[in-house]
């Protein structure tokens, strides 16, 4: 493993599953992280556990749908550690439908958290990221929004999609070497996604199949570690983390 001391990485979405994963393993190699979701109390609490494993942990109250809430989570991470090195966009919700459902608010909310809300980590971040010199985004996209979607999943899907087209759009407008980009994208985890899904039949299936064939959280925290810890000249486009026996 290279180092990771000296980083600081903001991560969304970091109360459970992969978001917290991530910010442990983080904080195990020495890299500073602050914790962001809306639930205080949960964040809190793994921030803690944090610190008394001697690793260096803050948190901030964030709703990733708010810009404000984004741009407070870059200056909350400058003013405990200095900088932000890396944000990761990790917060996202699934609740899934048959388009016949006409779920206009299931819609709207994947656009606004999944989509928008990762709009406005970049709307934060970057400007921060130009003017240190340097900086990292990193998503937690989804195989979902590698191929044609899944029945129930269209509008999940796009979003996902959408957020691994504005990667490349950055990708391709940052070739100076400032701004290092990662979409990586999982297949079934292990995670409390599930909730989110309002269908009672589809929210059952899925956790099945995570039973079934899910990878652990950590899996996936993983692959950000490997991302973050290369060198500043080494930029890992794109991974995909799938169980292997995920069709």
């Amino acid at each position: 493993m290279l180092s990771l001391h000296g980083k600081t990485v903001a991560i969304t979405g970091a109360s459970s599953g992969i978001g917290e994963a991530t910010a442990r393993l983080l904080a195990q190699g020495g890299a500073a992280v602050v914790l962001a979701a809306r639930r205080s109390e949960r964040i809190d609490a793994i921030a803690q556990d944090i610190r008394k494993e001697g690793g260096r942990a803050a948190t901030c109250v964030v709703d990733v749908t708010e810009p404000q809430d984004l741009q407070r989570l870059v200056s909350t991470t400058i003013d405990q550690y200095g900088r932000i090195d890396v944000l990761v966009n990790n917060a996202g919700i699934a609740p899934i439908s048959p388009l016949a459902d006409l779920d206009t608010e299931g819609w709207s909310a994947m656009i606004d958290v999944n989509l928008r809300g990762m709009l406005n980590g970049v709307a934060a971040a970057l400007p921060v990221f130009r003017e240190q010199g340097a900086g990292h985004l990193v998503s937690i996209v989804s195989v979902a929004g590698l191929y044609g979607a899944s029945p129930s999943m269209a509008v999940y899907a796009a979003t996902k999609n959408a957020v691994r087209t504005i990667h490349e759009g950055l990708r391709t407008e940052s070739t100076d070497g400032v701004l290092r980009t990662t979409a990586i994208s999982p297949g079934y985890v292990r995670t409390d996604l599930a909730s989110s899904m309002a269908d009672p039949q589809i929210r059952e299936q899925t956790r099945k199949n995570m039973d079934a064939m899910g990878i652990p959280p950590a899996a996936v925290a993983r692959a950000v570690v490997f991302a973050i810890e290369q060198p500043g000249d080494v930029e890992i486009g794109e991974i995909n983390v799938r169980p292997t026996v995920q069709a």
